[in-house]
């Protein structure tokens, strides 16, 4: 008799544990139809998607000392053009810095690099998430970037790409000399927790067209 109660107590624990299973995955499925968009960008600004560029030491010349051929340039912080990568379907507001608040709203420019136009080093650097740069990984060697600002339109030709820690600071070096852009995003794409590597591609400005 007690053997049988016991059946019975230990089958309905299961029936209870698998009803409780069921209903926390009904839960979960609910919150991310819902919040799913949020909870991607809150993954985003977990990642440190900048390889810190405040240290870089400038190649052949420091940027202070270089004559800038812009008339003006945008203040920290606001929206002077745009990145598109047609190859991918990638249409994105371009930023001139690479804060989290900065980087909510499209790719970031770093402020230790070079202008489109200046002949240096560009480097932008955007969230790996669904709307931002998920499918970077996905561009082919010869893929054209474009960046199109208030004063121009400038193409880059990707010539490389890497897969690198994201402590390797050494990947997104700046120099003056020959105008590279070097487009970057967390690796891989899409992922829970913190990313510790960056998908990064290497392009050279092939076309300039100036307002």
């Amino acid at each position: 008799m007690h053997k049988k109660e016991n059946n019975s107590i230990i089958l309905a624990t299961i029936k209870h544990l698998i009803v409780a299973i069921m209903f926390i995955i009904l839960i979960a499925v609910i919150i991310f139809v819902l919040f799913g968009s949020r909870i991607s960008m809150a993954i985003s600004l977990i990642n440190k998607v900048s390889i810190d560029t405040s240290n870089v030491v400038l190649k052949d010349v420091k940027l202070n000392s270089i004559t800038k051929r812009l008339e003006s340039y945008p203040e920290y912080g606001t929206k002077y053009g745009d990145l598109s990568i047609d190859s991918l379907d990638v249409d994105l507001p371009l930023y001139y810095g690479d804060t989290l608040s900065i980087l909510r709203n499209g790719v970031g420019h770093s402020s230790g690099s070079y202008f489109p136009g200046e002949g240096g080093t560009i480097v932008c650097m955007a969230h790996n998430t669904i709307g931002y740069l998920y499918n970077l990984s996905d561009i082919e060697i010869g893929a054209n970037i474009v960046i199109t600002t208030t004063y121009g339109k400038f193409t880059y030709k990707v010539e490389e790409t890497k897969i690198v820690p994201e402590t390797q600071v050494d990947a997104v070096s700046v120099s003056h000399g020959e105008e590279m852009l070097i487009l970057y995003t967390c690796y891989p794409t899409n992922t829970f927790g913190h990313a510790t590597k960056r998908f990064i591609t290497y392009s050279k400005l092939v076309d300039a067209q100036y307002n």
